[in-house]
């Protein structure tokens, strides 16, 4: 008898992308927060964040969640290869991650999702998605 390996879901990545640009002001502001900066490496925060699942076996292309705001600093950063979720107003983190679900579940119902923050850093990219 063959056995045969179940293949895993492919995780769906959603990156939360939201905020106000209060908490690292002056640098940061409400139409360039944080995320949309480069202040860790060359990338902004919200690239390495996408570049560490983007294109890789067993994920989804990113998802980000964000405001009317920043849809085209996020276009120009990431380009056509995410799929955008803008919210209609800002609430929380939890009303973000709801949106992502009702999105995504409509594609797959099954989904698994990973859900990131847009301004963390990670130093080891594949130990995280091994850990992942």
């Amino acid at each position: 008898m063959v056995e045969q390996k179940s293949s895993a879901p492919a995780i769906w990545p959603v990156i939360l992308s939201g905020g106000a640009g209060t908490r690292l002001w002056p640098l940061s502001r409400a139409a360039l927060p944080k995320q949309l900066l480069a202040l860790t490496e060359s990338a902004t925060m919200l690239q390495a964040t996408a570049a560490r699942v983007a294109g890789v076996a067993g994920f989804q292309a990113p998802v980000i969640v964000t405001g009317p705001a920043h849809v085209a600093a996020i276009r120009e950063q990431l380009g056509d290869a995410v799929m955008l979720i803008v919210e209609p107003a800002a609430r929380n983190t939890a009303a973000a991650i709801a949106l992502a679900v009702l999105a995504i579940a409509e594609d797959d119902p099954d989904a698994v999702l990973l859900v990131m923050p847009s301004d963390h850093q990670v130093s080891a990219p594949a130990v995280f998605r091994a850990a992942v």
